[in-house]
């Protein structure tokens, strides 16, 4: 169905009227070959709590943003491209249900469908999609994803040294790496994480060790070989204002 969609005129409308919700401040979607395959409202677990954002699913990438007016305009339009996506289940509990993850090498996290049914279509598709996507382009898929944040309101204190309390003065801090929660001085390192940024990241201790210790071991490795031989920053919408409610749930469409 989606390469009968390639070139129609109900395609091309499709992705012009979701360019215009995103105004000046999205990027242009419409490029030769992609298809919008489907959209809906899903509730993202952000750093301080879950809000809704609206998620198109094209042939190639996943694009979400606020929600401004629904249906009519969103903001901070962030754009991930369906290769380095991997979904993983969240299985039902007291606090929450009907979740998966979406893991990418920059950024992971939590979303959360209205409906068992409403997930189970979403997973499918994103899931066909990626595999479509991987077998035309012949590229493997990516082995290393980033690790989702620990939500703030799960940690009162420090998840490394377990004695700071946070406070208005001491604030927390998110490991890049494991995804913890921490305080000032137990994250006062950096490593550079090529995937999520170019520029040296927050890490706490624990990983910081970590990473060093397996950098100096493969520099000792390859030194070994030698002689043998003699020959993230991260994404902003964490800290938006608090979007306009969704007064009611639409179900998701799926373009088929």
């Amino acid at each position: 169905m989606v390469d009968r969609l390639v070139n129609s005129e109900a395609n091309t409308r499709r992705i012009s009227m979701v360019e215009s919700c995103f105004g000046t401040s999205g990027q242009p979607l419409g490029v030769p070959g992609r298809v919008l395959v489907g959209e809906g409202v899903l509730t993202k677990m952000c750093r301080k709590k879950r809000k809704a954002r609206q998620f198109f699913l094209f042939n190639d990438i996943l694009v979400y943003g606020n929600i401004v007016i629904n249906k009519k305009k969103y903001n901070k339009q962030h754009i991930i491209p369906l290769e380095e996506v991997k979904l993983q289940n969240l299985d039902d509990d007291a606090q929450s249900c009907n979740g998966w993850l979406i893991k990418t090498a920059s950024k992971s996290f939590a979303v959360f469908a209205a409906t068992n049914i409403e997930k189970k279509e979403w997973m499918a598709h994103i899931t066909k999609c990626i595999e479509d996507l991987l077998r035309k382009s012949g590229k493997k898929a990516v082995e290393e994803h980033a690790a989702v944040w620990v939500p703030d309101g799960d940690a009162s204190t420090c998840m490394h040294c377990r004695k700071t309390q946070f406070t208005f003065v001491n604030r927390r801090h998110h490991c890049r790496k494991c995804g913890a929660v921490v305080c000032g001085p137990c994250s006062s390192k950096r490593y550079l994480l090529p995937s999520q940024s170019s520029k040296p990241l927050r890490v706490c201790l624990h990983c910081y060790e970590e990473l060093t210790s397996a950098q100096k071991q493969t520099a000792n490795d390859h030194n070994i070989r030698n002689n043998a031989d003699t020959s993230g920053e991260e994404d902003t919408d964490d800290e938006d204002e608090a979007n306009k409610t969704v007064e009611s749930h639409d179900l998701p469409k799926f373009y088929e």
